[in-house]
């Protein structure tokens, strides 16, 4: 017998007959033997409607009345799953996040889960009870419900299993499993078996849209093995209930992959922009007047790439934000000027980032070099990179993503069996 929290996104519960099929997929792991916990988002959809009535209501509205608005979906999905259940003889309970209780700061809209006693559910596992807990929510230091923001679903599962201590995480989604670049794009993209917590991380960060970051985090702090499965598959079919290695992808401690490749994957993230400030004087501080007013803006900086003059009086310093971030920065850069002392702003839209990323790197000399020599050959030219111990990420011009991710996804051998 095993403990297993499953988590079902949006698309796998998006009408009756696909909470049915939901339904079967729990009812496989409880009709062998196993504790259950299932987390569900609202169906797919719903929550952008939810958002739309919150604008048209108010533009300005009151952060705690938009999150009681926008957790109800998720509590609709919830009590449907339960009834299911029930139907097929399941004996489940539907809860709130603020019944566990999970226990968030006072972000509303965006809140960051502080706590989650995991008694509760334990306590339900012992009557033989299925638990549909409501994600995306939990509860603030006001006592008023409080979202995790988008995606916070995956967040809310796998804090869940690290709280009752499962033995593992699946978050059931559209696809079945993590894969080395994005199949739209490269058709010879294959599903990894396995793939490390920091690899997830960085492909995650980097634009992959398999899992929500702040999830992986978690799984990494507290070792919470998570496969990503498809909910679309039979829940009958052979293998599905398989407790050691089901089909997906497993996330996990780099020390359960034996064969570590060089690199696992290509990510890419269009719309980033590229901004530059032009002969800024070079002096110990520029830096932090530069970017901690971004950052009180809420604008996120990612690539960061410096130069200075020959005389060592003045730097170039060059950086990326989300291109829809862009009139903001300006703004903010205009009004820095007397203080920073920059002579001109530049600024490009429609750049892509394309990352390498892999754990064999750290162990591995010239993989940097490959991937410039491969681009060279292609005549993609290379605006900025930027380098950790797992991965490179490269800005280009955005017209030349797609070539890049298949020239960098063949040149690695990630096409190959």
């Amino acid at each position: 017998m095993a403990r297993i929290v499953m988590k079902f996104g949006g698309t796998s519960v998006a009408d009756i007959a696909r909470i049915r099929n939901v339904a079967r997929h729990v009812k496989r792991e409880v009709d062998a033997g196993h504790e259950v916990a299932v987390v569900v988002s609202a169906m797919a959809g719903k929550t952008n409607e939810l958002v739309q009535w919150t604008r048209e209501a108010s533009p300005m509205h009151d952060a705690r009345e938009y999150d009681a608005v926008v957790a109800s979906g998720e509590q609709v999905t919830a009590g449907l799953l339960a009834i299911t259940l029930q139907n097929m003889g399941v004996h489940a309970r539907s809860w709130q996040g603020w019944q566990i209780p999970i226990k968030t700061d006072n972000a509303h809209g965006a809140a960051r889960i502080l706590d989650i006693d995991g008694a509760f559910l334990i306590r339900r596992f012992g009557e033989g009870q299925v638990a549909v807990v409501a994600g995306f929510q939990g509860i603030g230091p006001d006592n008023r419900i409080a979202t995790l923001g988008r995606g916070g679903s995956d967040t809310s599962a796998v804090a869940i299993a690290a709280a009752v201590k499962a033995d593992r995480c699946d978050i059931y989604t559209d696809v079945d499993g993590v894969y080395t670049t994005d199949p739209r794009i490269e058709p010879k993209a294959r599903r990894l078996a396995k793939i490390s917590f920091e690899e997830m991380l960085e492909m995650a960060s980097l634009g992959a849209k398999v899992l929500q970051v702040r999830s992986v985090e978690l799984a990494m702090v507290h070792r919470v093995r998570t496969f990503v499965r498809s909910s679309f598959d039979d829940p009958d079919a052979p293998g599905m209930g398989d407790l050691v290695n089901p089909p997906g992808t497993l996330i996990c401690d780099e020390e359960e992959i034996v064969e570590q490749q060089v690199v696992t994957g290509i990510a890419y993230a269009k719309d980033e922009a590229q901004i530059s400030l032009r002969r800024v004087g070079d002096r110990p501080g520029v830096a932090a007047g530069i970017f901690g007013p971004l950052a009180e803006a809420n604008i996120n900086v990612d690539m960061i790439v410096q130069n200075i003059s020959e005389d060592g009086k003045f730097t170039d310093m060059t950086f990326t934000v989300p291109s829809g971030d862009v009139d903001k920065a300006l703004a903010v850069l205009e009004r820095l000027k007397a203080t920073i002392g920059y002579d001109v702003v530049q600024s490009e839209a429609g750049m892509s980032k394309v990352s390498v990323i892999g754990i064999g790197m750290r162990s591995h000399a010239g993989v940097a070099a490959t991937a410039f020599k491969a681009l060279a050959d292609r005549a993609i030219n290379i605006r900025a990179i930027t380098t950790s111990e797992i991965k490179i990420s490269i800005l280009i011009d955005g017209p030349y993503t797609e070539l890049a991710v298949r020239t960098l996804h063949s040149v690695y051998g990630l096409d190959k069996q």
